[in-house]
């Protein structure tokens, strides 16, 4: 009956079996004593020594039962029974070449031991490699810095490998290759056991041209049984000083990219085997993942702290908007700035200036940070002239010369700027590069009747020496004036196709047929829900900046 269960699956001896060397044995000895010796299965069947690829065989011919196999040897592994050696009935005679057998029979056991022993050795590196991985994975979970973490690993090589002495250097974080330099100033000692500080802080690499260190970046492990004696030792009586006989170096490497190396010695001269080769190497994978995983928990704590300051910056550059539109009795004001990153180089200003009100709107060259400090100093020195100069057009000449003095060519702003007698409905402005805006005149929804705030002038910061123009309007109650910053005409959708002007234009009035009313705040919303229709998901890839001034009626 079948339960849904299975129990657990049954070792077999030919599982172990790798080049027939038991299944040769059992022949020998056969032939040495006259009477059969036959290794057989978890089955009983016959396991016979063939030549070939694969140097033994299954004979499923020769089968014997539960009760013929419990005469013989077992073989256990787990509590299992694996396999049998059997010893038939029969008359003992020695062979003739019976001796040379015995001898064949006993090389044949020294091979078995053999490989038992190499298992052995291996599994006990692989051990090894396992119980460190688990200690650095449970520092790196502790929170240990990457000098533990390597200090941890240095040790558990020293002890592994039974050497005497060791170091760990890496390279520069940007730089995965050695140093140009055959001197080792440029590497940096993170752990060091056993070793004179005279030995550590000395600029002479230990092989001729480095030889050593070019062998580990090329992937190799290098093993040098007999420093004193080594054709490629750069110095060996100072080896010799310092005590040291043996030398045995691998790459601290994570996914093909080395960070730096581990160098172990011996007080002694001494051989190096395969697998002391493999465990340092593996050792030094997993320093290589702990590097890895430092610079990265490094790199994030360094992401924290530039949030922090990105953080309070656009605190910073919110604060220096306006936090609330003026209370004008024939003015209904509204404006809004949205930067496509966390800072931006767009800025508006309603400036107090007596009676009047003076209205700037700029967009300063490039984006982020550097874009956000010039916005800073451009509106600043805007905010200080218009305080002390009464002539539109000398406070933008003003303006600029301040910035070309302490700005690079490339680092220039356009800016429109205004001023509005809420009493007469004046309006003086001027322009330095920027944008025209657009003025809707009341009961005027045609196209071709919007007017545009021309004023020639060159922008900020590029050529002392400037003259701006000064221009003047009269507004009539319900005129309907937009400054925008050129984020929203060039916004753009998923085939790279630009809102435009046009589109401004039209979604301007359309909202003013539908809305002949509507507030500066309404008209402002639907500007900006129009870009943001057209664009839909795509990113932006500057400020948007809009400022909307509505005459009361």
């Amino acid at each position: 009956m079948n339960s849904g269960c299975q129990g657990k699956s049954a070792l077999s001896i030919s599982a172990f079996l790798t080049d027939g060397t038991l299944a040769r044995l059992c022949a020998e000895l056969e032939a040495m004593i006259g009477r059969p010796v036959r290794l057989r299965d978890e089955r009983g069947r016959r396991i016979l020594s063939v030549e070939g690829p694969t140097p033994w065989r299954i004979d499923e011919s020769d089968v014997l039962s539960a009760d013929e196999l419990a005469a013989g040897f077992p073989l256990f592994v787990d509590g299992q029974t694996i396999g049998t050696i059997t010893l038939d009935p029969g008359q003992l005679t020695l062979s003739s070449d019976a001796p040379a057998r015995l001898g064949r029979a006993l090389r044949l056991i020294a091979a078995t031991a053999s490989e038992l022993c190499a298992d052995v050795v291996e599994l006990r590196h692989r051990v090894i490699a396992l119980e460190m991985l688990y200690h650095v994975s449970s520092l790196l979970a502790s929170g240990a810095n990457l000098e533990q973490v390597l200090e941890a690993t240095l040790d558990a090589a020293l002890r592994a490998l039974e050497l005497d002495a060791g170091s760990v250097v890496l390279f520069p974080e940007d730089s995965d290759r050695l140093p140009a330099s055959d001197h080792e100033e440029e590497l940096r000692l993170i752990a060091s056991r056993n070793l004179s500080q005279d030995w550590l802080t000395s600029p002479l690499p230990l092989s001729r041209h480095r030889i050593f260190d070019r062998k580990v970046m090329a992937g190799e492990v290098v093993s040098v049984p007999d420093l004193l004696n080594h054709p490629d030792v750069l110095d060996a009586q100072r080896c010799r000083m310092e005590g040291l006989g043996s030398f045995l170096s691998a790459g601290v490497v994570y996914r093909d990219r080395i960070a730096g190396v581990i160098r172990l010695y011996g007080c002694e001269a001494r051989p190096f085997s395969e697998q002391d080769r493999t465990l340092l190497r593996s050792l030094g994978q997993q320093a290589g993942a702990a590097v890895n995983q430092a610079r990265l928990l490094e790199i994030q704590a360094e992401e924290k702290r530039i949030q922090r300051q990105l953080a309070l910056a656009m605190d910073i550059q919110a604060r220096m908007l306006p936090r609330r539109m003026p209370t004008i009795p024939t003015l209904d004001i509204a404006a809004r700035c949205e930067p496509c990153f966390e800072l931006g180089g767009d800025f508006y200003d309603l400036i107090p200036l007596g009676e009047s009100i003076g209205i700037a709107i700029g967009d300063v060259a490039g984006k982020g940070i550097g874009a956000a400090l010039l916005m800073s100093a451009v509106r600043a020195s805007l905010r200080a002239y218009a305080d002390d100069v009464y002539d539109l057009d000398e406070v933008l000449a003003r303006v600029n010369e301040a910035m070309v003095r302490d700005t690079l060519s490339n680092e220039f702003a356009t800016i429109w700027y205004g001023v509005i007698d809420p009493l007469t409905l004046t309006m003086t402005y001027g322009s330095a590069g920027h944008d025209p805006p657009l003025l809707v005149r009341k009961r005027r929804t045609d196209e071709n009747q919007i007017e545009e705030l021309r004023s020639t002038g060159l922008v900020i910061g590029v050529l002392p020496n400037q003259k701006y123009d000064r221009r003047i309007s009269r507004l009539e109650p319900g005129d309907v004036m937009v400054a925008y910053t050129d984020g929203l005409p060039d916004a753009a959708d998923f085939q790279g196709r630009r809102y435009g002007r046009a589109r401004l234009r039209a979604g301007l009035l359309s909202i003013l047929k539908t809305h002949p009313t509507a507030s500066a705040e309404r008209i402002l919303d639907h500007l900006l829900w129009d870009t943001r229709r057209y664009a839909g998901l795509a990113p932006q890839r500057d400020d948007e900046t809009l400022v909307v001034v509505r005459v009361r009626d």
